[in-house]
């Protein structure tokens, strides 16, 4: 049986749910009742329903929206900035993303089903992205060729583990361009 495509409101409310329970998540209210959600997004507690059957069903999809955001902005930079700077503003947009995913963790963690799956799926994601970047930035000279590029990811990765209070993003931020003139031949 052949499954039909949502249609685009029914599509627009998906995105404007991902959208309200995103900023709530990253205003720290991470336990906000669905019903509020909904109510905020302004729609009914049964279109919620319909795209997200259950908290946690909404939970992975706002971190699934983030991880795809993160994946069409690395092919977007590729095609529209020069190779280490598209590199460089995708570094800054995946501090951005620690920050989202350590809000959100808690509840990520609460999920039934667990996060190995969804944790495995954004190793795929990440790498591919920061490997498509550095190729690049590589092939054009802008980069050393032993530089690896998960050694980024975890440069950042590593400072928002260490710096959690207030400013550690823009510290992760001016990191970012230690690592890239650092990265330099």
């Amino acid at each position: 049986m052949r499954r039909r495509r949502p249609r685009s409101d029914g599509r627009k409310n998906r995105e404007r749910l991902l959208e309200t329970a995103r900023t709530a998540f990253g205003a720290g209210e991470i336990d906000i009742p669905l019903d509020e959600i909904a109510r905020r997004t302004g729609v009914g507690i049964g279109t919620l329903y319909r795209h997200f059957p259950n908290r946690d069903a909404l939970i992975e999809a706002v971190y699934r929206d983030e991880l795809n955001r993160l994946a069409v902005a690395a092919t977007h930079l590729a095609e529209t900035q020069p190779p280490v700077e598209a590199l460089r503003v995708w570094l800054i947009l995946f501090v951005d993303y620690i920050a989202t995913k350590q809000v959100i963790a808690p509840a990520l963690n609460s999920l039934l089903g667990g996060t190995d799956e969804i944790y495995a799926d954004s190793r795929t994601v990440l790498t591919a992205a920061i490997d498509g970047l550095v190729a690049r930035a590589m092939a054009s000279g802008d980069i050393r060729p032993d530089i690896e590029p998960v050694d980024l990811l975890c440069a950042l990765g590593g400072i928002s583990n260490y710096a959690t209070g207030p400013g550690w993003e823009a510290r992760a931020k001016r990191l970012v361009d230690v690592l890239i003139v650092g990265s330099r031949p």
